[in-house]
């Protein structure tokens, strides 16, 4: 069978035993304790606390959960069993059936649904659960078939305390050849010969604080089947890698690497750690993490990085990993629509991601070169050799062999260590998220909603509604009145009040009846399905039981459909001006302006900026009616609506249309007719991350008063430039153009005059025949106030009076100017006599008195001829 068809045989068969079939949730759980999905129970934890309750007929549910572990990350590809991303199948039972009932189906589905020989089945139990053993006994499994084992294998706990309960193993026994050797030999051995296939949990009690077991009231099921790990056994193959889809994986290896798998084992653990990270890698982006520094961003950071830096081991170089997301996808992404949707934005993170850590991997380099040029010794520390790793990305044998061309050796016992270290903290935070995913919701707002059930919700089609007051909480304490003066949370029966969800901020407005006036300040939901409202009483009191009038202020409500409408068409502009990979990556929509973050890898030209705003609102002026319908997620992807990157849904979904140009999955709160947002006006555009842009944008009357403002501080430069509204930006380039002239000019004019440039001057300083010094030179450009601030400056440090004869070039015309003290025009300097024979020279000419004279002209490459001339008539 392959993995495809051993699915979907689960899924229908459980289906088939009346379990509900649901999706796989997303790898980013729900619960904030947890970093990752890395089990099949994560999305009904509400379901096995009782929270929440399955619909009939169903007896319990069933999946395929895509999960990623990344606890033990540098075992994976060491081994024929350990992956970061894996498949598991389960199914769940919340109190409707239980041992026997699951005990049946395992046994059944295992011999006449998969085919696997009786004979190669064995069981273990937990030692003091005779009720299982009887049942597999029932059930015609051989006693020598049947292993009791302890509370470290076959007890489940989610922590200290809570729910706990026994499990029961289910083993295949691949033959002698596999194992250890051992007269001993069982169930349990480390060896490969018994492999674990599925863990049945029967979570049937209460772990208390002084260890005693408290029987549930409602006992569950929580099942788990590795899907690799089956298909190994299946398809008749010693390790997951040589499964189907994986296999296919690997030889998209083979095919970049021109490598053959199973010939050289330092090639076969690259090939491995390519096809498993490529996976998870794939997964992760589809599902809205986004590689970074932190939390799941840094887990995904860090397989791509993995991956890329065994490809290089094995000669794989520049861009690759999209070539192995392109099989992913051939392989998986019509049971995964989600990562074929997201397509585009995977090929140009994982690019960029490549880029980005060719950068990295120099950085480490010279790091290395740092280390080993104050290295004392033929050792390298295993703490160096373990930064190159872990901030790096250099494994350890690349390290080795780098060094080792010198004569050096990695300290590898210390490296271990260090190693050890690291694995120790992973399995404690690994530890720490399994007892998280089981820890109790609790509190208040649980409570409530257990007591009287989600909130319905009567907002999308009023803003005024009837209501029964059902509960109220005040300092966290549930409460039987609220009185004039104090703040607390209202929960109603029925609310025409949006609480906070999807960006949308919740909505404010009053809760009346007669003398009792209350303002909601805000509308949460703490738990899903219970809005909150967060009110103070200004007059009367409210009880439990109150009938009210709750009333959402509609202005300001309206506001906020104009933007979040706007929202859904930005965000289609975007993905036509600027490609696919543009996603949602977070937003706001509150009633004065709206935020939308989304993925993209540089900043927005502003062409492109003024692009997206023209068919933002070419698609607003057309005044498209928006139509919103309810239908299932399956059939919402197959007619191409856009789910939001990263966004988790029900099966049950909500389509937001404004036509065909924007079409998304949205539970907000809309327009009838685009034409009510008025006009969409962009105010910024900035990043927020490495891979993620925002932009910020109002509408209708927000953006009335932006382009209102706009127009005002137009009309005062306008003013202050005395010029007409639309010269403004034309005069300004002439200013500036001028004020940079002036700049240039006075840089010049301080250079000319600037020690240096001075003493260079009164160095060449020659004695006339008729004897005082005169200094003919050319200058830097200068204008003819400059020139005539040089001449003043040289006077007054020339060693006796003198004169000065100057020419240079300015806005590519000739300067000419002389000067001389009052004693040489005595001995015969006449400067408006030696520019005048100058003028001819550059083009132009000029003329001045005895002590002072100046000229311009056109020709400044005359100005090394007009200079012969002045040195002729005076020296």
């Amino acid at each position: 069978m392959t993995t495809a068809q051993i699915r979907e045989a689960y899924l229908s068969y459980f289906e088939s035993k009346g379990c509900k079939r649901m999706p796989s949730s997303s790898l980013i759980p729900d619960d904030p304790s947890l970093l990752l999905t890395s089990a099949g129970m994560v999305q009904f934890k509400p379901y096995f606390l009782q929270q929440k309750q399955l619909e009939e007929p169903y007896v319990g549910t069933t999946t395929v959960q895509k999960c990623v572990r990344t606890n033990d990350i540098d075992i994976i590809g060491t081994t024929g069993r350990h992956l970061s991303f894996f498949e598991m199948l389960g199914n769940f039972s919340f109190g409707k059936y239980f041992k026997r009932e699951m005990c049946t189906m395992a046994l059944d589905f295992s011999v006449n649904v998969l085919g696997l020989p009786l004979e190669k089945l064995y069981f273990t139990v937990f030692e003091d659960d005779d009720e299982t053993i009887q049942i597999w006994k029932d059930l015609g499994v051989p006693d020598d078939h049947i292993s009791r084992l302890g509370e470290d294998d076959n007890f489940w706990r989610a922590g200290p305390t809570g729910p706990c309960g026994p499990c029961s193993e289910l083993y295949y026994d691949q033959g002698p050849e596999f194992g250890c050797g051992s007269p001993d030999c069982a169930p349990g051995c480390d060896c490969d010969r018994f492999l674990e296939y599925w863990n049945c949990v029967f979570t049937q009690f209460d772990g208390q604080e002084d260890g005693s077991l408290v029987e549930l009231p409602k006992k569950n099921i929580d099942t788990g089947m590795g899907l690799e790990r089956i298909a190994a056994i299946l398809q008749g193959v010693q390790t997951n890698y040589e499964t189907d889809v994986l296999r296919s994986l690997i030889a998209v290896g083979e095919r970049l690497a021109g490598a053959t798998y199973g010939e050289d084992a330092t090639v076969d653990l690259s090939l491995r750690i390519m096809a498993d990270h490529s996976r998870a890698v794939t997964f992760m982006i589809a599902d809205g993490i986004l590689p970074g520094n932190e939390g799941r961003g840094y887990v995904l950071r860090r397989l791509l990085r993995r991956a890329i830096m065994k490809a290089h081991l094995i000669g794989v170089e520049g861009h690759f990993l999209n070539e192995y997301v392109d099989e992913i996808v051939r392989l998986m992404g019509d049971v995964y629509p989600e990562i074929v949707e997201n397509r585009e934005l995977e090929r140009k993170l994982i690019m960029a991601e490549e880029d980005r850590f060719g950068a990295t991997l120099a950085h480490g380099q010279a790091y290395l070169e740092q280390e080993l040029a104050t290295l004392s010794g033929t050792t390298l520390s295993g703490t160096t050799a373990f930064t190159l790793h872990d901030t790096y990305g250099f494994p350890v044998e690349i390290t080795s062999e780098i060094v080792g061309e010198r004569g050096i050796q990695v300290d590898m016992d210390a490296f271990e260590r260090e190693m050890e270290a690291q694995r120790e903290r992973a399995r404690s935070a690994g530890a720490k998220d399994a007892e998280a995913a089981w820890s109790t919701y609790g509190g208040v707002y649980a409570d409530i909603l257990n007591e009287v059930g989600p909130t319905a919700f009567v907002g999308y089609q009023h803003t005024e509604a009837p209501a029964t007051v059902v509960a109220l909480v005040r300092d966290g304490q549930r409460v039987d009145v609220l009185e004039a003066g104090e703040k607390g949370d209202i929960f109603l029966d029925t609310t025409p009040f949006y609480a906070e969800m999807g960006g949308e901020v919740g909505d404010t407005g009053r809760i009346v009846d007669g003398q009792v006036h209350a303002y909601v300040e805000d509308t949460t939901a703490p738990e899903k399905g219970l809005v909150r409202h967060s009110v103070k009483v200004e007059g009367g009191r409210i009880a439990t039981d109150d009938t009210v009038e709750a009333i959402v202020d509609a202005r300001r409500r309206a506001s906020i459909e104009r933007n979040h409408t706007a929202t859904h068409i930005l965000h289609a502009a975007l993905r036509q001006v600027l490609g696919d990979h543009v996603r949602q990556a977070g937003s706001y929509v509150g009633p004065d302006r709206l935020r939308f973050d989304y993925t993209h890898f540089e900043a927005m030209m502003p062409e492109q900026i003024a692009e997206v705003e023209r068919v933002a609102n070419d698609r607003i002026m057309e005044a498209v009616p928006t139509t919103i319908y309810e239908t299932t997620l399956d059939e919402a992807r197959a007619n191409g609506v856009t789910a939001l990157f990263g966004e988790k849904y029900d099966t049950d979904v909500r389509v937001v249309e404004a036509g065909e140009f924007s079409r998304e999955l949205c539970g907000g709160c809309h327009v009838n007719n685009t034409a009510e947002i008025g006009f969409l006006k962009i105010t910024s555009e900035s990043s927020v991350g490495s891979n993620t842009r925002r932009i910020e944008a109002v509408t209708s009357y927000g953006a009335l008063a932006y382009v209102d403002k706009m127009e005002a501080e137009l009309r005062e430069t306008a003013s202050m430039l005395k010029v007409p509204l639309f010269d403004v930006s034309e005069r300004t380039a002439s200013n500036l153009k001028s004020m940079k002239e002036l700049q240039q000019a006075a840089k010049r004019g301080k250079e000319a005059v600037s020690d240096d440039g001075i003493n260079e001057l009164l160095s060449m300083a020659q004695q006339a025949p008729a004897g005082y010094p005169v200094i003919i030179a050319k200058t830097p450009a200068q204008e003819a106030g400059g020139q005539r601030h040089l001449w003043d400056v040289v006077r007054a440090r020339m060693a006796a009076p003198g004169a000065l004869v100057i020419a240079g070039e300015n806005d590519g015309k000739a300067v000419l100017m002389a000067a001389a003290t009052d004693e040489a025009v005595a001995k015969g300097f006449d400067a408006g006599q030696i520019i005048k024979a100058m003028g001819p020279a550059i083009g132009g000419g000029g003329g001045g008195k005895p002590t002072m004279a100046q000229a311009g002209g056109k020709n400044p490459a005359g100005i090394e001829d007009a200079l012969e001339i002045a040195r002729n008539m005076v020296l």
